[in-house]
């Protein structure tokens, strides 16, 4: 399809008059189309199209759900071509990237599909009337999950697909039966669109109302602001950064009936090496310590920005094979002028904390986004005095904090603020004697990583991303994995009511593919 320059609004396409456009990060070339900065009508029609779909229960059959989902992986990977030529060009990405997250973005959805036809995560709990009971009669009550109602989501600009316009938070969002209306990222709105179009068509596909789905644009925060504030949304799922997140979860809590924002912010992503470690593996941990900082030009919100190890007659050789791995060459282009200024100013002001040294920077090539890898050293003690060294650089660097001893190591966990992921590489007999450690990374991170590294994040059950303050706003979710939907429901319980005037899946055998818990014993419905 014509990329069109629109917003894609309950089904239909609209324009706009106040554009702004797309930038090549390798050449700075302007893209054409422009797209529009959303109006507050427009808003008002996408939220107000979606509320209505909530309130005729749309999306609340699992098995409606289930067919949109799969529809909408179908769509995604017939536009694949599409994407990767117009994404290269917004974002500076390989084709190849663009064909790994398509990859992960339909697996996801498809996940979800699967997890939503099994009854997971409904949770269903039923516990029979007791009228004997003394002193008091116990009545029927009966309690499921059901959508919050439309969710704003706000995509990423580090992953256009995974985290984008059909990323975890919308897939999550669906899954939990919520429609959702989405602010597409102003860096790569051309992918915004043909991404838009996909989900657009496989709402058309399954029969559904099309206040479902909406994609609006908007480079200024007023169109976040405007979205956020509507007294119709229920919820925001947000990935960015800090600054961004902060400032919608403010809007939020300000709002005549405050709504939660589950932004997922960032993270300095510390890894610990203990000094058997090094002793026994030092330059494959090095080595892999710099492709996960140079993995993506250093732009995942789980880069590990931080490295903890202990002074000892293996640290040098340690720190010269990471030096030589993080500047062996060019690290590539980064997404968009805002993320390289970004990173050249944070890295500037780390490298002028008092107490720091800039052990040197990667060579660059000439391209108007291009990134160098930077390696950043301090003392544990100025570590621990300074809150401001654990501040995330987004972009290709790390800080070695070098420390005396093992038990300095242990303060220097013990000041971090909340973290997506800790890393930890030690041998077996060292981690026996490390729960002291282990204790107070569990008290400060969502995600813990023995003898790896923390760029690649597993979609599944178990999954955890997400963190304690500031890496997230709320450290009881996660935005990747399928608990992920657990975010966009609330429990209900109904008391005291004939079967016959209950939703269907409160009824026991009533739905043979609903599993749920009755006077505390577990049904496993068909689906499983």
């Amino acid at each position: 399809m014509m990329l069109e320059g629109i917003h894609w609004i309950a089904g239909k396409k609209v324009t706009g008059s106040r554009l702004f456009h797309a930038h090549n990060p390798a050449t700075g070339e302007k893209l054409e189309p422009g797209y529009p900065e959303a109006s507050s009508d427009q808003i008002e029609t996408a939220v107000i199209a979606a509320r209505e779909v909530h309130e005729q229960r749309v999306l609340f059959p699992a098995e409606v759900r289930v067919r949109l989902l799969k529809a909408m992986a179908r769509n995604l990977q017939e536009q694949l071509p599409q994407i990767q030529q117009r994404g290269v060009l917004e974002t500076g990405l390989p084709e190849g990237r663009f064909e790994a997250e398509m990859g992960r973005t339909c697996s996801q959805l498809l996940q979800f599909a699967e997890t939503v036809s099994s009854g997971l995560f409904r949770e269903t709990v039923l516990q029979s009337a007791d009228p004997e009971r003394s002193p008091l009669p116990r009545p029927d009550l009966r309690r499921r999950m059901i959508p919050l109602g439309p969710i704003a989501v706000f995509g990423a600009s580090n992953f256009p697909l995974a985290f984008g316009v059909a990323g975890g938070d919308t897939a999550s969002a669906i899954a939990a039966g919520c429609p959702v209306v989405v602010k597409a990222h102003p860096a790569h709105p051309g992918v915004c669109e043909l991404v838009g179009a996909a989900i657009t068509s496989a709402v058309e596909e399954v029969e559904l109302p099309a206040g479902v789905f909406s994609l609006i644009h908007g480079e200024s925060f007023d169109v976040g602001v405007g979205l956020t504030s509507h007294p119709e949304i229920s919820a925001v799922g947000f990935t960015g950064s800090q600054s961004g997140g902060l400032s919608l979860w403010r809007i939020a809590a300000q709002r005549e009936v405050p709504i939660p924002v589950f932004a997922e912010m960032g993270s300095a992503n510390p890894v610990f090496v203990l000094p058997g470690a090094i002793a026994e593996r030092g330059e494959e941990i090095a080595s892999g310590m710099a492709s996960s900082v140079l993995l993506g030009v250093g732009q995942f919100c789980t880069c590990p920005g931080i490295l903890v190890l202990i002074r000892d007659e293996n640290s040098e050789a340690f720190k010269a094979v990471l030096s030589r791995e993080l500047f062996h060459g060019p690290v590539g282009t980064m997404l968009h002028s805002g993320i390289h200024a970004g990173y050249k100013k944070g890295l500037q002001e780390v490298a002028e904390r008092n107490g720091v040294q800039l052990m040197g920077k990667g060579p660059v090539s000439s391209g108007a986004c291009d990134a160098e890898a930077g390696l950043l050293a301090a003392d544990a003690r100025r570590f621990i005095e300074d809150p401001q060294l654990q501040a995330e650089i987004f972009g290709p660097s790390t800080l070695l904090v070098e420390c005396d001893d093992l038990q300095q190591l242990h303060k220097v966990a013990s000041v971090l603020e909340g973290q997506l992921t800790a890393t930890i590489h030690a041998t077996e007999a060292e981690l026996i004697d490390q729960q002291e450690l282990l204790q107070r990374l569990e008290d400060r991170v969502g995600r813990i990583i023995f003898n790896g590294f923390p760029t690649g994040v597993e979609v599944g059950e178990a999954m955890q991303h997400g963190g304690p303050w500031p890496a997230t706003t709320d450290s009881r979710w996660t935005s990747v994995g399928m608990t992920a939907l657990e975010r966009f429901q609330r429990p209900v319980c109904w008391q005291g009511f004939p079967e016959a005037l209950l939703p269907e899946d409160l009824v026991a055998g009533k739905n043979d593919a609903t599993s749920f818990r009755l006077d505390g014993e577990w049904h496993q419905g068909s689906a499983h």
